[in-house]
């Protein structure tokens, strides 16, 4: 009697437990939703699925999946999440701060807080101001900083797998050597033209406005220069930043000067068709300041000389024609403002 018992109490556990699910229940909620109230599943071409938000942000939805990380949507914000069938998974966050108040429940909780917290350690330890303004030494504390905090998340995320371990520990070193790059990059064109020298010189340049110009016409004010092309989206992202420092910064003493260095890329090497371009440009966009045409693109003395070979580049340079900065922060870095704070601009 006592085994048919246990046999009954056996079965009754095994039928408890039922089958494996070929799904994965994924729930959670999004405070303050994207007005589109919808929640976007993929993974590159291979799989997507959109999921409906009630009228309060919450969600609740099953996916069949292959085990894997998966992006996801809402609005203009991204993530990715770790999703396997049988699963049960869920996150919430506030669209408003979608990365910053980001939390991961249920299965592979440890897997998804370990990868969202390892991704923003970059944002708590690499600050405008650090990157653009720091010493070395600040910038390599930093880094230091930073892979000493991701081996602190190792330690407290223990359960996580080695597959997950080996992608977050390649996108931390991958930080590392960017940063130690452009810190290298940065820290010899400071080197080689250091505050307080005197600052090459161009001489001639086509003015948009008529005539030409040179670097000693603008001595006694500062002169903030934006070397810059019309093929290059980064410097046309900052276009809008720009011209909103130029008005904030009207009638001070400084001299906002964009120097284009268009020379036929993306005009299929026809200098004619480029020269054209950027005249069309500056009208199009309404570009305001002074609008200078470097004489011979990236081959122009001026540009060599300030060691430029990447662009957007800017450089501040001060009333008596010496250099302030040789690399300085760019109009949309709130470091600008500070430094120009600094200077009594």
């Amino acid at each position: 009697m006592k085994r048919l018992l246990l046999l009954v109490i056996a079965v009754t556990l095994v039928a408890c437990k039922g089958e494996p699910k070929d799904y994965v229940t994924l729930s959670g909620k999004i405070a303050n939703p994207d007005e589109s109230k919808t929640l976007k599943i993929f993974k590159g071409k291979s799989y997507e699925k959109i999921i409906n938000l009630n009228d309060d942000g919450t969600f609740k939805d099953t996916l069949k999946v292959v085990e894997g990380d998966y992006n996801f949507q809402h609005g203009k914000e991204y993530g990715t999440i770790f999703l396997k069938n049988d699963n049960t998974s869920e996150f919430e966050t506030d669209y408003n701060t979608f990365i910053d108040s980001m939390i991961f429940k249920g299965d592979g909780a440890d897997t998804n807080n370990f990868s969202l917290q390892s991704f923003v350690l970059g944002k708590d330890h690499f600050n405008e101001t650090l990157v653009s303004r720091g010493s070395k030494e600040e910038v390599e504390q930093a880094l230091e900083n930073y892979k000493s905090a991701y081996q602190d998340l190792k330690t407290k995320y223990p359960s996580v797998d080695s597959t997950h371990i080996a992608i977050m520990d390649k996108n931390i070193n991958r930080t590392v050597q960017q940063i130690n790059q452009f810190v290298s990059s940065k820290f010899a064109v400071i080197s080689a033209l250091p505050k307080g020298t005197p600052s090459p010189t161009f001489e001639n340049y086509e003015n948009y406005s008529g005539g030409n110009l040179s670097l000693s016409d603008l001595k006694g004010k500062y002169i903030y220069i934006d070397i810059w092309a019309t093929w290059c989206p980064p410097c046309i992202r900052e276009i809008p930043s720009l011209k909103k420092l130029e008005k904030q910064y009207h009638g001070k003493n400084i001299e906002f000067v964009s120097i284009s260095v268009d020379n036929g890329r993306g005009y299929k090497n026809d200098a004619a068709a480029a020269y054209q371009g950027w005249k069309k440009m500056v009208a199009d966009k309404e570009l305001t300041g002074i609008q200078l045409f470097a004489d011979n693109g990236f081959q122009s003395d001026f540009i060599k000389n300030y060691k430029i070979s990447g662009i957007p580049r800017f450089i501040l340079i001060d009333p008596a024609g010496n250099i302030v900065n040789a690399d300085a922060p760019r109009p949309s870095n709130r470091s600008l403002i500070e430094l120009f704070d600094d200077l009594g601009i």
